[in-house]
């Protein structure tokens, strides 16, 4: 897929949308992360964390599940956003085992600002 860039955010529309989905899906459940995925025909997957006495996950772990559940065989690109300071490491290797090593995994901040780009790899 060729990317092109926003002039407002340096952002290809694509990664500004997973960004926007995974910040509502945070606000929307009153949760400490919400994250989306991309899959390799475009579907995107939202989740927010999952914390019960018996299962926690992590949004992007989460949002990985969902897209595996709904038949996804890779991602484009996954973005999460949190307080933390980088991707977890469990979170990018949930993303590296669907969509490989170089796939980028986007974090932004509560209010939507790009922090980083990593690959899960």
């Amino acid at each position: 897929m060729l990317s092109t860039m926003t002039e407002t955010t340096g952002l290809d529309p694509e990664d500004s949308k997973i960004i926007t989905l995974a910040r509502s899906a945070r606000a929307r459940n009153g949760v400490p992360e919400g994250a989306a995925v991309r899959d390799e025909t475009g579907r995107t997957y939202v989740a927010g964390t999952v914390d019960l006495d018996s299962l926690k996950l992590s949004a992007l772990q989460t949002a990985v599940a969902m897209a595996v559940a709904s038949g996804a065989r890779s991602l484009e690109a996954a973005a999460v956003v949190s307080a933390a300071d980088a991707p977890a490491a469990a979170d990018r290797a949930a993303v590296r085992d669907l969509g490989g090593p170089d796939t980028p995994v986007l974090l932004a901040g509560p209010d939507g600002a790009l922090k980083s780009t990593t690959p899960a790899g």
